[in-house]
């Protein structure tokens, strides 16, 4: 009998392969959730630079996460803190960190497989922007609410389980277990304060939205690629984003005292 390596994430590839490129061209074309272990690994590398900075360095580790975090008072004069914001974390909170990690490999390989790996990226990438479309709603409603600074993959995260309750619900298969981990999910900010559920709300309708043009959509393009209409619905819904962002800023306090002062 062949002795066989116990391993606790059975089908999840070593150390040794992350790093190499054979292996990884393999993972590629064989479907594997690479994006999915991408988007894991740098939001880990990053928050362990963030933890070493706060512990040796404070004030570096402040100007680390200021120049990532989103705040909506800022956002438009700092439009990469839209991305960057997605992949930093709360830097001497390792609970923060942990959750949305398992959050995020609970639903993103099953999403990264179904849907391909660019087709995947662009549902993550157009959910976390939406993220930081529903802060700039909410500023908007809430004066207090333009310094109000967030970071996180939650706004991506919730994305995802948008556009898994959609597919799910096309193709038939039970969503109840699926619906219990949203749920914890969603009551998150109610447990557990200075959460951003602004965030949550945004990614969700954007993931919702874009996931429910790719399997339903115009009728004229249901025969394209799934490639095809990614591209076609993903800048579509791009743009319709980032023109609510430029619409609430306009509501934006800091930017009319900078023209008084101009």
């Amino acid at each position: 009998m062949a002795y066989q390596r116990f391993s606790l994430f059975p089908d999840s590839p070593s150390f040794k392969d992350l790093f190499s490129a054979r292996s990884l061209r393999y993972r590629w074309r064989n479907g594997d959730p690479v994006i999915t272990t991408a988007i894991m690994a740098i939001c880990i590398v990053v928050w362990a630079i963030e933890a070493v900075l706060f512990l040796v360095w404070p004030e570096g580790g402040n100007a680390f996460v200021n120049a990532g975090m989103l705040l909506p008072a800022t956002a438009v004069r700092h439009p990469w803190t839209f991305i960057t914001s997605m992949f930093l974390h709360q830097p001497t909170s390792l609970w923060h960190i942990l959750f949305n990690m398992l959050t995020l490999w609970c639903v993103g390989p099953v999403l990264e497989r179904m849907m391909g790996h660019w087709p995947y990226l662009a549902l993550y990438l157009l959910s976390g922007l939406g993220g930081g479309a529903g802060l700039m709603v909410w500023a908007v409603c809430s004066p207090s609410g333009w310094m109000t600074a967030a970071y996180g993959a939650s706004g991506a995260l919730f994305g995802l389980f948008a556009a898994i309750l959609v597919v799910y619900r096309r193709i038939g298969i039970d969503i109840r277990s699926m619906l219990i981990w949203m749920l914890i999910n969603f009551l998150m900010p109610v447990i557990t304060p200075g959460i951003a559920w602004q965030a949550h709300v945004g990614g969700f309708i954007v993931g919702g939205v874009l996931a429910w043009l790719l399997v339903t959509g115009l009728h004229a393009f249901r025969g394209k690629s799934l490639a095809w209409r990614t591209t076609v619905y993903g800048i579509t819904v791009f743009v319709v984003v980032v023109a609510i962002i430029v619409g609430c800023n306009a509501g934006n306090p800091l930017m009319h005292m900078s023209l008084l002062y101009q």
